[in-house]
């Protein structure tokens, strides 16, 4: 018997709210080699109406829906999301040579370019992409506005049942009982008012934003979100800019509206160090909004006293060695916007 022409196939994806799309991709790419590896996307996000399952939970969901043969073919990795390209496939790269155990393992990659979310497709050169093609009409987005829509569970299952593998309807039934899906609803409720508003816009709505990253003495300064999205996640301090102020005095202001901190206008001046944009397409569920970070290090000093107040439910002081073991509650990209100005060199 000949040598398969691939050692393994590769699909990646969110599957956040696994369906008889992905479930057909996956087969396909189980068909074309004899080990497949399905990296999992937003790995380490906070639960959100966008992310509503967990890593753990997507495998199990995925595992489901599979014979004994297949899951036996199959191997499970997460990626977290770094809203950077050339990092992200770098990322995917570097833990599919990590299970392989070789950066020149014969690997075939298998997807499916249906709309531009899908160029990531195009950024592996050593990989050759088998697209599988449409297979039918099944979207996330549609089905997860099903789950949270309905008036009950039963009624969501009903709408989701000719989408979905059995199993999964098994698997949300059995997810439903869990804390989570009231909250979600209600988040999604909120979001989606939000988004009407601009429904007759001419043109789609840009939002502009400011956050204040404040470190001080190992710590940084963190609030716990309260109000939806992102109610009672961990955020940096931040809102929206006002029409007659500069991106950096809306950035002290939100800083001082939320947690009460507050310097001389001097002393917060010679304290900021940089400051970043961060602009990726899908960094909030608000839809395109672009936010202006700027980064406070105010040295070796003690912690001042401060408290969470507008949109803030808590302020709190925040050991920036905790921070790793914290990524999974944050809003939106917050733990990244930390991530680009603590563990790498600030831009001069």
């Amino acid at each position: 018997m000949a040598s398969p022409k691939f050692e393994w196939a590769a699909c990646i994806g969110r599957f956040q709210l696994f369906h008889n799309a992905q479930l057909a991709l996956l087969r396909e790419a189980l068909r074309l080699a004899p080990r497949c590896a399905v990296l999992v996307g937003s790995a380490r996000q906070a639960r959100s109406p966008r992310n509503p399952f967990t890593f753990e939970e997507r495998v199990e969901a995925i595992r489901l829906a599979l014979s004994e043969e297949e899951r036996a073919r199959v191997d499970f990795l997460a990626v977290r999301d770094v809203y950077d390209q050339k990092r992200w496939v770098q990322q995917v790269q570097a833990t599919m040579a990590k299970l392989t155990g070789s950066e020149r393992t014969r690997i075939v990659l298998v997807g499916h370019r249906k709309d531009p979310t899908g160029e990531y497709l195009n950024e592996f050169p050593g990989w050759p992409l088998h697209d599988a093609g449409r297979q039918g009409e099944v979207h996330g987005k549609s089905l997860r506005a099903a789950l949270y829509s309905a008036d009950s569970v039963d009624e969501a299952l009903a709408a989701l049942a000719s989408q979905v593998p059995p199993a999964m309807i098994g698997f949300l039934r059995s997810w439903a009982q869990l804390p989570f899906l009231a909250r979600l609803r209600e988040e999604w409720a909120e979001l989606a008012e939000e988004h009407d508003k601009w429904a007759m816009s001419p043109y789609p709505p840009v939002f502009v934003t400011v956050d204040a990253v404040v470190r001080i003495a190992g710590h940084v300064l963190l609030i716990r979100r309260g109000r939806a999205p992102g109610k009672g996640l961990l955020a940096v301090p931040g809102g929206f800019i006002e029409q007659r102020e500069t991106a950096y005095q809306s950035a002290v202001r939100e800083l001082q509206e939320e947690t009460g901190f507050h310097l001389l206008a001097s002393e917060m001046e010679h304290a900021c160090k940089a400051m970043r944009i961060f602009d990726h397409p899908d960094r909030s569920q608000r839809g395109r909004v672009i936010t202006h970070a700027f980064y406070f290090d105010l040295g070796e000093r003690m912690l001042p006293e401060i408290a969470g107040s507008d949109d803030a439910a808590e302020a709190r002081w925040v050991p920036i060695a905790e921070l790793p073991s914290l990524e999974d509650q944050f809003h939106d990209d917050h733990f990244h916007i930390l991530e680009a100005f603590l563990t790498s060199p600030a831009p001069d």
